[in-house]
């Protein structure tokens, strides 16, 4: 899978837990077992895309074909990760998750930008 594949499945991705992060009821039992299967298994591909994704874009990067520092990449994917899982269990401020999510965001569309430029 290229990069911008990588990046719009990623946008979707954090798309999808910011809707789980605003409309789910919680806190949640950090100690449920069963939860704790149940999220270990549906966020298992999300983080082999969110993995994949940071080495195709450290590659990108290192070749400066992008405005996108690589110190931002590593950021960005631990911020992902961090959506993941605040999005299960629900144990960050609202305010937090949103500075995540838009600061992950606003790297992602930078890095697309960078692809369509050096397409054209």
């Amino acid at each position: 899978m290229s990069l911008e594949k990588f990046t719009m499945e990623l946008k979707s991705i954090i798309d999808k837990q910011h809707q789980r992060f605003l409309y789910t009821d919680g806190p949640v039992d950090r100690n449920n077992r069963e939860f704790f299967a149940h999220v270990k298994e549906e966020t298992k591909p999300m983080f082999e895309v969110n993995h994949q994704w940071m080495e195709e874009a450290e590659q990108f990067v290192k070749n400066r074909e992008s405005s996108v520092h690589p110190n931002q990449v590593k950021s960005t994917h631990e911020n992902i990760e961090m959506i993941i899982l605040h999005s299960y269990y629900l144990d960050v401020e609202r305010k937090r998750f949103k500075e995540l999510y838009q600061s992950s965001h606003y790297v992602l569309d930078m890095i697309l930008s960078d692809i369509e430029k050096r397409s054209s």
